[in-house]
């Protein structure tokens, strides 16, 4: 009996490592279509050219700041180094706060494989709801900060 009861989970384990390759297999192509469209959109449209369009206001800056963020697609590691760098150039904490929150949750880039992953419904919600949200979050923390007495430029 428990040898039949091994056999059985040997048989689903193999199973479930059958299908987690195919399913592999089935989303590679645009997994590597989102790796080589992200590096064409950071070569061809760096993020430090935002500066031209920034300094419309805390709505304008946020929405600005969100956009860039959406289209591109950035590693949360590397948002420190880039909102640090970003400040430095003179860019608002509205602005720089809503590209970063927009790039590491938003995903325009990665929505054709996310559709096709967990369905059309899902990527567009979960993408317009990261969208607001990274509205809200910029507001908030230049609110935040300005009640605190934080200095802002």
């Amino acid at each position: 009996m428990k040898e039949q009861k091994q056999k059985t989970d040997g048989n689903k384990v193999f199973e479930s490592a059958r299908k987690t390759v195919k399913i592999f297999g089935r989303i590679l192509p645009n997994i590597l279509a989102i790796i080589f469209l992200s590096g064409l959109f950071i070569e061809f449209a760096p993020i430090d050219r935002m500066t031209n369009f920034l300094g419309g206001g805390l709505l304008a800056d946020a929405l600005t700041g969100a956009t860039f963020g959406s289209i591109s697609t950035g590693n949360p590691l590397i948002s420190y180094v880039l909102g640090g760098e970003l400040l430095d150039q003179g860019i608002g904490l509205v602005a720089v706060t809503a590209l970063l929150v927009s790039w590491v949750t938003v995903g325009s880039i990665q929505l054709p494989a996310e559709m096709q992953s967990f369905g059309l419904r899902f990527a567009l919600v979960r993408n317009i709801l990261s969208f607001i949200f990274a509205l809200i979050i910029a507001l908030l923390t230049f609110i935040t900060l300005q009640a605190l007495g934080v200095t802002l430029r």
